[in-house]
C-alpha cells in the first residue's frame, strides 16, 4: 500500500503564492509520475500538472505560466508551486502518483485526501 500526504493548502488572496506538497510512503520501487488534479464545487475534476520520473512536466493550459510542478525524487515528494492565484484557482486540490510496487510490478493510482486552496478576490 501507498499513501500520499498533501500539504500546504490555505486561503490566499487574489495575486498571491502557495506551495503544495505531497509525500509519497509505503511500498515503493518507483514512481512513474506524480502530479495534481483539482475539483472546484460543481465541476468535475481535472488535471493540473504532472511530472514524469524523467523530469517530463504537463500542465493544464488554465494554469501555464503560473505553476510549477517539481519532484524531488530522493524523497518521493512532489511540489505545486502555485503564483499569481486567481479566484478560478479555488479548489480542492488532489495529489496522485502512478507507483510500483516491485521491479516488476505493474503501475498502480493513488491519491491524497485532498487539500483546499482559496482565493479571495
Amino acid at each position: 500500500q501507498v499513501q500520499l500526504a498533501e500539504s500546504g493548502g490555505g486561503l490566499v488572496q487574489f495575486g498571491g503564492s502557495l506551495r503544495l506538497s505531497c509525500a509519497a510512503s509505503g511500498t515503493i520501487f518507483s514512481i512513474n509520475y506524480m502530479g495534481w488534479h483539482r475539483q472546484a464545487p460543481g465541476n468535475p475534476r481535472e488535471l493540473v500538472a504532472t511530472a514524469t520520473s524523467g523530469g517530463i512536466t504537463n500542465y493544464a493550459e488554465s494554469v501555464k505560466g503560473r505553476f510549477t510542478i517539481s519532484r524531488d525524487n530522493a524523497k518521493n515528494t512532489v511540489y505545486l508551486q502555485m503564483n499569481s492565484l486567481k479566484p478560478e484557482d479555488t479548489a480542492v486540490y488532489y495529489c496522485y502518483a502512478g507507483v510500483t510496487g516491485t521491479r516488476f510490478g505493474p503501475v498502480r493510482s493513488y491519491w491524497g485526501q485532498g487539500t483546499q486552496v482559496t482565493v479571495s478576490s
